[in-house]
């Protein structure tokens, strides 16, 4: 595994660590490791939400390298472009709820990360941009598309044409983040968050986020006639006669995520 991410385990939950100081920036071997970690993990039937956070106090993370593209190499963009596209859409696909707890500053292909992840929660003095084309570059890791779907037209314009700087609290205020916390408390808030997760049915979870992403690409009618098929679905799951049974039966449920 690679040291610049760490994986730890808590009951249904994965925290992945980005840890490449001084900024927890992205390489080509963390961002191949993030996006095997990621499929494993989404193949893991015992795994129902993921935490992705950063090491240390002042980063999340700050993306790329730019030592990467000083030398203007074409065909080395294109391995990190390819590298950032797989390892965040993984994570997008990931299958049950992936959290981002943002820790301090989140600029570029770190932002790209967290907005690749179901929720944001940022601590009160992170700060998150999208700076690429100050320097001649743009966001290629989903970020153009992302924060659109996120916060609209206007300000994904006004962040990434205008190179604004968003504040934790800005970012709240035009729903770029979910939740603001004290300094030092995003991870902790994103495992409670993610303990939550664990009392719904992780096959329903999987369904309902399917639905959610597909308005991304497809229209409103084809949406809701997905919604009724992937019900009829959850009918070949244990965990749907499971979790009925359960609330009739006042008692928790067991899910196997079967």
């Amino acid at each position: 595994m690679s040291a610049e991410i760490r994986l730890e385990r808590d009951g249904h939950i994965a925290k992945l660590t980005m840890c490449n100081p001084p900024a927890n920036t992205w390489t080509l071997e963390s961002l191949r490791q993030l996006k095997a970690l990621v499929n494993e993990l989404s193949q893991d039937r015992a795994v129902y939400a993921l935490v992705l956070t950063g090491d240390g106090e002042k980063f999340f993370s700050a993306g790329a390298d730019l030592n990467t593209f000083a030398s203007g190499d074409k065909s080395q963009a294109a391995d990190m472009a390819f590298a950032f596209a797989e390892a965040f859409e993984a994570l997008s696909a990931f299958d049950g709820v992936s959290i981002a707890a943002i820790n301090g500053y989140a600029m570029g292909g770190g932002l790209e990360a967290a907005l690749a992840c179901d929720i944001r929660i940022a601590e009160q003095q992170a700060q998150v941009a999208l700076p690429e084309p100050s320097v001649g570059l743009l966001p290629c890791a989903g970020g153009t598309q992302n924060l659109t779907a996120l916060v609209g037209e206007g300000w994904a314009k006004r962040i990434i044409l205008c190179g604004e700087r968003i504040s934790a609290e800005q970012g709240h205020k035009i729903g770029l983040i979910e939740e603001v916390t004290a300094s030092g408390l995003a991870a902790e808030c994103a495992m409670k968050l993610a303990q939550r997760v664990a009392g719904q049915s992780p096959k329903a979870v999987s369904a309902c986020k399917t639905l959610i992403q597909n308005q991304r690409s497809q229209t409103h009618a084809s949406g809701l006639l997905l919604e009724r098929e992937l019900f009829l679905k959850l009918f070949d799951s244990q965990d749907q006669t499971e979790g009925v049974n359960a609330f009739l039966q006042k008692r928790k449920p067991n899910w196997t995520n079967s």
